[in-house]
C-alpha cells in the first residue's frame, strides 16, 4: 500500500496536470474568440441580423464563420456552448489550492511573522476573500459604472492592487501572489457562470419562444468578456510565480503584481488592435519592456523573511515539535545543514543561487521540521534533491531521512496539519 505522503503528492501532481490542461483549453478558446470577434468583416451579402463574417483555413479545410450580435432569426438545431473549459479550470484550481495551501497551511500559507493565525483562520480568510472579491466586483459592474467601461477597468485595477497588498499583510509572499491569481480567476469564472451563460440562455429562450431578444444581455456579457480578456495573462503569471522567489519573496511583491496587471493590458491591447486590423501599436511593447524592467528592479528589494536569530528563537508549533522530537531528527538536521542549506539559506553559498529556491529555508530546527514532508519526498524516497546530487548526499543519508519521517508519522500516516 502506498504511504499517504506519496499518494498525496501524486494526487497534487494529477490535479495540477488537470488544471494546466483545462487552463490551456479555456485560455485558448478565449483568445481565439476575441481574435475572431475583432477580425469580423462586414460584407454586402450578410444575412439579416449578422454583424460580420470571417473566412479561416485550418486542418486542410476552410471555415466560414458569421456572428449575430443578438441572435439569428431561427434557432439552429445544433448549438455548441463554451463553458466547461472555464468551470473545469476553476474547479481544478480550487482543488489545487486546497491540496497545497490549505492542507499545507503551516508551511505555505501562514506567515506568523506577519499575522499569528491558526490554520483554520488562514483557511477561512483564504476562502472568504475569493467570495467577497467577486461580490464587490459584481456590484461595481451592475452599478452605473457599467456604462463607463474605462473608469470601471481603472476601479478593477485598484481593487486588484488593494487585494495584492492585503494578502501580503497576512500570508506568505508565495501564498499572497497565488491567492491574488485565484481571486482574479474566481472573478473570471464567475463572469462566465453567473453572467455570460445566464444571459445567453435568456437570448436562446426568447428565440425559441418567438420573442425578439433584448440586446442588453449581449452588451452585459461583452463587458465581462472584455474584462476576462485583459485579466488572462496576469493570472497565468501569478499562477507561475510560486516557482520564482524573485517575484513573490520581496517586500514589494504586491507592486510587482500591480505592474504585471498593467503588462497584461499593454500586451492584450497590441493583440486586440492587430486582430481588429486597426494598426500596429508598437508603443505597447516599449511600455511592456519598461514595466518588466521595473519589476526586475523591485525584485532586488530585501526578502520578506525573519532573520536567522529570530527564526531560531521562534517557538515551534505542535506539528513542528512532533517532527523535531522524532527519533533521528538530530541526524537528519546535520544531513540537511550539510547537503541542502548551501542553497536553502538566507544567504545561499552555492555559486549562482541568489535566493533560496521557492524561498524554502532549511537553517533552523523549526524550518526543517516544517518542511518535513517535502524533505522526505524530495530527498528521501526520491533523488530530486539535491539537484544532480551536487552535494553528494549518500544513500544511507537518504535512508536516515526516510526512517525519521516514518518514525514521526507512525509508519507514514501524515497528520492533517502537515
Amino acid at each position: 500500500m502506498f504511504e499517504l505522503a506519496i499518494a498525496w503528492d501524486w494526487i497534487g501532481f494529477a490535479v495540477r496536470w488537470l488544471h494546466v490542461i483545462t487552463a490551456i483549453a479555456w485560455i485558448g478558446s478565449s483568445f481565439y474568440f476575441i481574435a475572431l470577434d475583432l477580425g469580423l468583416r462586414k460584407v454586402p451579402d450578410l444575412p439579416v441580423g449578422a454583424h460580420g463574417e470571417e473566412w479561416q483555413v485550418h486542418g486542410g479545410g476552410f471555415y466560414h464563420i458569421q456572428k449575430y450580435l443578438v441572435a439569428p432569426e431561427r434557432m439552429p438545431e445544433h448549438l455548441t456552448w463554451f463553458k466547461w473549459e472555464s468551470y473545469a479550470t476553476w474547479l481544478s484550481g480550487a482543488a489545487l489550492l486546497m491540496i497545497v495551501y490549505w492542507a499545507g497551511a503551516e508551511l505555505y500559507l501562514i506567515d506568523t511573522a506577519k499575522a499569528d493565525l491558526s490554520v483554520w483562520q488562514g483557511i477561512a480568510i483564504s476562502a472568504a476573500s475569493l467570495t467577497v472579491g467577486w461580490l464587490v466586483y459584481d456590484f461595481l459592474c451592475k452599478s452605473g459604472l457599467g456604462e463607463k467601461p474605462t473608469f470601471l477597468m481603472v476601479l478593477l485595477f485598484v481593487l486588484l492592487v488593494a487585494m495584492a497588498w492585503g494578502y501580503n499583510q497576512i500570508f506568505t509572499g508565495r501564498a499572497a501572489l497565488l491567492h491574488l491569481g485565484a481571486f482574479t480567476a474566481t472573478i473570471m469564472t464567475a463572469n462566465v457562470f453567473l453572467i455570460i451563460m445566464p444571459n445567453q440562455r435568456i437570448v436562446v429562450k426568447d428565440l425559441q419562444e418567438g420573442r425578439t431578444p433584448d440586446p442588453k444581455y449581449g452588451k452585459i456579457a461583452k463587458l465581462r468578456s472584455t474584462h476576462n480578456n485583459y485579466l488572462t495573462l496576469p493570472v497565468v503569471f501569478l499562477m507561475l510565480s510560486n516557482h520564482y522567489p524573485l517575484a513573490f519573496a520581496t517586500q514589494y511583491n504586491w507592486l510587482i503584481a500591480a505592474l504585471v496587471f498593467l503588462m497584461g493590458v499593454t500586451i492584450r491591447h497590441w493583440f486586440n488592435t492587430r486582430h481588429a486590423r486597426k494598426g500596429n501599436p508598437h508603443w505597447t511593447w516599449a511600455v511592456t519592456v519598461i514595466l518588466f524592467i521595473c519589476i526586475m528592479w523591485l525584485s532586488t528589494a530585501p526578502l520578506m523573511q525573519e532573520d536567522l536569530e529570530t527564526a531560531e528563537a521562534r517557538a515551534l508549533t505542535p506539528a513542528e515539535q512532533r517532527f523535531a522530537e522524532a527519533e533521528g531528527f538530530d541526524a537528519v538536521q546535520d544531513i540537511v545543514l550539510g547537503r541542502c542549506s548551501m542553497c536553502h539559506a538566507r544567504e545561499p553559498g552555492y555559486d549562482g543561487i541568489h535566493r533560496a529556491p521557492k524561498n524554502v529555508l532549511l537553517e533552523t530546527r523549526g524550518e526543517i521540521a516544517r518542511a518535513a514532508r517535502a524533505i522526505y519526498i524530495q530527498a528521501g524516497v526520491s533523488v530530486a534533491m539535491p539537484p544532480a546530487n551536487v552535494s553528494w548526499m549518500e544513500p544511507e543519508e537518504r535512508a536516515q531521512i526516510v526512517r525519521w519521517y516514518r518514525a514521526a508519522t507512525n509508519g507514514g500516516r501524515v497528520a492533517a496539519a502537515n
